[in-house]
């Protein structure tokens, strides 16, 4: 089994992507505003919402985007939200950290700082593109931004998601090792530990061992189980009501992918780099092929941040739009979104069992495609080594 001291140090590459991920949400934000918000604005807004309607698109996205508290659902007119710290720290005026209720659902500063609501943007005429909806911007005492850099460390959702996810992952492993501890290797595993052992074995003797030569392997498997593991919790948890589209969001598979790249990176060997700017390929063929070999280095880890990415948002935006047509459809008529309710429900339960089999392929591919990519890294240099051993 892995020893728990390695998988100690894996659990460093969870911290790195909480960092990045933050680093990722740091906003510098400039605009021009008008006058504070308050309960006539509140009322105006209310009755414009009623106007227009449900608004599947704002639905929609309002689920799969972060979010600087944690949106349960709405009881009457009220939200029911877990307030999240907000921590900015503006060059000019340091750091300043308080709880995203604070601002009152967008309708009060704190602090000097404004978070941006679709009622707060058109009021003032923002772009959409420059001030999306969540970001928060620095405001001077009448509500007006002032165009200040700043930059947003909050522990969001998704961060809070990924927090929960590095908890429940260091629990499980604890609780594995223990009953090996307690029961010792050569009794049958029994209860939690007969689940997670399977998995663990088949990833180091079908992931790591064929795609990682020699004894790197070993090094390799306690952060190849740490990234497939950490992924497939994440996976899981987007799939609960009200939980956080973590993968779904390409800050958090781009942090992921950049520790998968520091490690293909670690494991490279000069043989690696003389394969990329010196292929075997005639003298006339090197000039075009090494540059194509070297964006080949970077796309890789482009690759596994985008297809994380593309599948989990993807399979979100399609049951939250299918909820959607009930609601589409029983504003026009209530017998309408009625009758199509039975079709929703049949429809999402299939969705929703094919985004359980989504959730563990892709942290597979995730997984696999890093042993993958950090077995090529060894190219070459692992030959020497193998021969001198069979000398010996």
């Amino acid at each position: 089994m892995i020893s728990f001291s390695r998988f100690k140090h894996s659990m460093v590459a969870l911290v790195m992507a909480l960092v990045l991920h933050s680093f990722g949400n740091s906003a510098s934000a400039a605009v021009n505003n008008e006058g504070g918000e308050h309960a006539t604005a509140h009322h105006t807004e209310e009755k414009k919402e009623a106007k227009k309607g449900f608004d599947a698109k704002e639905v929609i996205l309002g689920h799969v985007k972060d979010a600087h508290d944690w949106h349960f659902m709405d009881w009457g007119e009220q939200p029911i939200s877990i307030p999240l710290p907000v921590i900015i720290y503006n060059p000019a005026k340091g750091t300043s950290a308080f709880m995203s209720s604070a601002f009152h659902h967008g309708h009060e500063a704190v602090d000097g700082y404004m978070i941006v609501t679709e009622h707060y943007r058109e009021e003032k005429g923002l772009a959409q593109d420059k001030f999306p909806t969540g970001t928060i911007i620095a405001v001077d005492e009448q509500h007006n931004p002032t165009g200040a850099k700043i930059y947003d460390f909050s522990i969001t959702k998704n961060i809070t998601s990924m927090i929960i996810a590095a908890i429940l992952l260091v629990w499980m492993m604890l609780n594995v090792a223990k009953a090996y501890k307690t029961r010792g290797s050569k009794k049958a595993p029994k209860g939690f530990q007969s689940v997670v052992e399977p998995v663990i074995i088949f990833m180091r003797d079908e992931v790591v061992k064929p795609n990682i030569p020699g004894k790197a392997a070993e090094k390799y498997t306690p952060f190849i189980l740490t990234i497939f593991f950490f992924i497939l919790i994440l996976n899981l948890m987007g799939l609960l009501p009200g939980s956080a589209n973590v993968t779904g969001n390409i800050a958090v598979t781009g942090a992921l992918a950049i520790i998968s790249f520091v490690a293909i990176m670690i494991s490279t060997n000069k043989h690696f780099w003389g394969h990329i700017f010196n292929p075997p390929v005639p003298g006339g063929v090197k000039i075009i092929l090494a540059p194509v070999e070297l964006i080949g280095v970077f796309t890789k880890p482009v690759s596994l941040a985008i297809r994380l990415f593309a599948n989990i948002l993807a399979g979100h935006i399609i049951i939250l739009s299918i909820i959607s047509l009930v609601f589409i459809f029983g504003g026009l008529k209530p017998v309408a979104g009625y009758g199509f309710l039975p079709i929703t429900i049949v429809f999402n339960i299939v969705m929703m069992m094919l985004e359980l089999l989504v959730a563990f392929i892709q942290a597979f591919i995730f997984a696999t495609l890093t042993a993958v990519f950090i077995g090529q890294a060894m190219e070459g240099g692992h030959d020497h080594d193998d021969a001198h051993a069979a000398h010996h």
